[in-house]
């Protein structure tokens, strides 16, 4: 197979690749390559099952035309401060520029037109006083809530628009590499129901999302693409009543905190807050389960969650972080024989296990009712761990109740971003025709970053 530009990976980056080339007039001839299905054919069997069927051969949670972002809770970050490094790339103008053009396009699909998180300035001045006096750091950032079952609508709509112009979409058929000859790339070899083909094309794009991450970092290594081993994400989900959040959810929806806590200074952050939201399970190709959430715009629950999460960096003698963070995932999900562990966080300063029976007995009910009750300690860093316990205790301070003894932490909760391809400002990495996008480049960090660095790579494409 012959085209001009090949895009592996249906995610935002991917998809806004190929949406802005088209919206520039652009008469290239385009294929996105996919690994799952098309988005109208993604379904957790979940809903019916009420517990995770480990779903072969990928999870449809994670694996699809949209990527993650379709069945996370479509939160839209509109400021350059928050979803990666990419500012320091192109420029922190260019950046908050594209987010505010690609959150027009999201609102053109039928987002919703509502914006959280502005507005209420004295309220935010005192929640941000509180976290002063903590030592935290409290970013906030304006978000435009697509809800689970929206996002899903939005990306279906997108999706028919790039078929309608003329993006030939193949669905279930995995990367296996790129194909390599003198130095350049000339496009990529691929799996189809088990037969390999090639496709050669003028430009190739890898845009294969978090869930891609350590598939690029393999990438990379056989073909000798600059990169460095860069920060990886180790943390808990932590779960509490809505009214423990009421004041933090009403004024900002998402609370995005950072701190270094003491004795080890390792940066902390909240990530990925879902008022009324319900936690849940992610199933990788390898087995590991890990944990996640999301909300929906209209069916809500009493809980609110969110993301603790540690960043570790690794470099010398050891430069495998993504190995690590999966080594943490295997030992947690073989403790809770294949599935996310809860714990109460009095048991943890308490010193023992969760027992079924006492989450049963919480102010706090577990959204994800499959979790089983056990002990994260026995599988959680000490490092990981000490720096978890001190930053739940000085949101505590900001939020009050926030580290009650019935406040839930489910693990473990991963995210891969390590992998950093080494690229220009425009994008050009140490290979020649080959581009990478996205969460897996290690740039972006969400969904908003991942569809601003599609956007710009359409116009360098055009």
């Amino acid at each position: 197979m012959k085209t001009d530009v090949v895009i592996v990976g249906a995610g935002p980056a991917g998809i806004f690749t190929a949406y802005e080339m088209i919206k520039k007039g652009s008469k290239k001839k385009i294929i996105l390559v996919e690994k799952g299905v098309c988005i109208e054919k993604r379904a957790c069997p979940k809903i019916k099952t009420k517990k995770c069927m480990n779903c072969k051969p990928y999870c449809h949670i994670t694996t699809g035309f949209s990527g993650a972002g379709a069945f996370s809770d479509g939160k839209l970050s509109l400021s350059y401060e928050v979803g990666g490094d990419l500012p320091t790339l192109i420029g922190a103008e260019l950046a908050q520029e594209t987010i505010d053009y690609a959150d027009q396009i999201y609102l053109s699909f039928g987002a919703d037109t509502h914006v959280e998180g502005v507005g209420n300035y004295e309220e935010v001045k005192e929640i941000r006083k509180k976290a002063i006096k903590a030592g935290l750091k409290l970013v906030d950032c304006p978000i435009r809530h697509m809800g689970t079952e929206k996002a899903q609508n939005i990306y279906y709509s997108i999706e028919k628009f790039l078929q309608e112009n003329g993006v030939e979409m193949l669905f279930g058929c995995e990367c296996l590499n790129i194909i390599l000859e003198d130095g350049k790339c000339k496009g990529v070899r691929i799996s189809e129901k088990g037969v390999e083909k090639e496709i050669f094309a003028e430009s190739t794009v890898i845009a294969t999302g978090r869930r891609g991450a350590d598939w690029l970092e393999k990438v990379c290594e056989q073909n000798n693409i600059m990169h460095l081993p860069g920060t990886v994400d180790i943390g808990v989900r932590v779960e509490v009543r809505n009214e423990v959040m009421e004041k933090v959810n009403k004024v900002l929806y998402e609370s995005k905190l950072i701190g270094y806590p003491h004795p080890f200074k390792n940066k902390v952050r909240t990530f990925c807050q879902n008022p009324g939201g319900f936690v849940s399970q992610e199933n990788y190709d390898n087995d590991l389960a890990v944990v996640n959430g999301h909300s929906y715009k209209e069916y809500k629950s009493d809980n609110t969650n969110l993301a603790i999460l540690c960043s570790h960096n690794f470099s010398v003698p050891f430069n495998q972080p993504i190995s690590y963070a999966q080594k943490i995932g295997e030992l947690t999900n073989m403790l809770g024989a294949g599935h996310i562990l809860v714990q109460r966080f009095g048991d943890i300063l308490d010193g023992k296990r969760t027992w079924e029976k006492e989450l049963q007995q919480s102010n706090v009910k577990p959204t994800l009712v499959d979790a089983v009750a056990g002990d994260i300690t026995a599988a959680m860093p000490y490092r990981a761990m000490t720096n978890i316990i001190n930053f739940i205790q000085a949101v505590d301070m900001v939020v009050p109740g926030f580290a009650a003894s019935e406040t839930l932490l489910y693990s473990p909760e991963l995210k891969f971003y390590s992998n950093r391809v080494k690229m220009d400002e425009t994008f050009t990495t140490s290979v020649s025709g080959l581009y990478c996008l996205g969460d897996s480049s290690g740039w972006t960090r969400g969904l908003m970053m991942a569809s601003v660095m599609g956007i710009l790579m359409g116009r360098r494409l055009v």
